[in-house]
């Protein structure tokens, strides 16, 4: 399929948003590009194009990406209440082993197809990857 037919042409209204209002849509599972539901096909897959606008969604290449952010997130919130919980010995340590090991996986889990959703929005907002809009045909290309 040529570059063209791959990618919609995004009108002055979809160029003027922001990378922040993307990144939002994303985390909310809503398309990027128009607002329209959903993004995502299933936890982390996403839809092969957007039922609102066309958009081709299977151009992302967000790899790792999502997963570091889940984890790094996930890390600052709970250092600090394991640090807080475990200096003042308010629970044994194989509790607080325990907590850490379910709040971990649960904010992991739950922050991954957000974080996603995030990393998909900025890549189709600075025209990464093949989001880039196609190159108009040289002379010579057009015959």
């Amino acid at each position: 399929m040529p570059d063209s037919a791959r990618n919609t042409p995004m009108s002055a209204e979809i160029r003027g948003q922001s990378a922040w209002q993307r990144a939002l849509r994303g985390m909310r599972n809503h398309c990027p590009a128009c607002d329209h539901k959903p993004l995502f096909r299933r936890y982390l897959k996403p839809v092969e194009r957007c039922a609102g606008c066309g958009q081709d969604w299977t151009l992302h290449q967000a790899d790792d990406f999502p997963a570091y952010i889940a984890i790094f997130i996930s890390g600052h919130l709970l250092a600090p209440l394991l640090i807080a919980v475990g200096g003042r010995e308010l629970l044994p340590m194989g509790v607080l082993a325990l907590v850490a090991i379910i709040g971990a996986l649960v904010l992991t889990i739950a922050l991954l197809q957000p974080a996603k959703g995030a990393v998909i929005a900025l890549q189709y907002h600075w025209q990464m990857h093949g989001f880039a809009p196609a190159a108009p045909a040289s002379e010579g290309e057009r015959d």
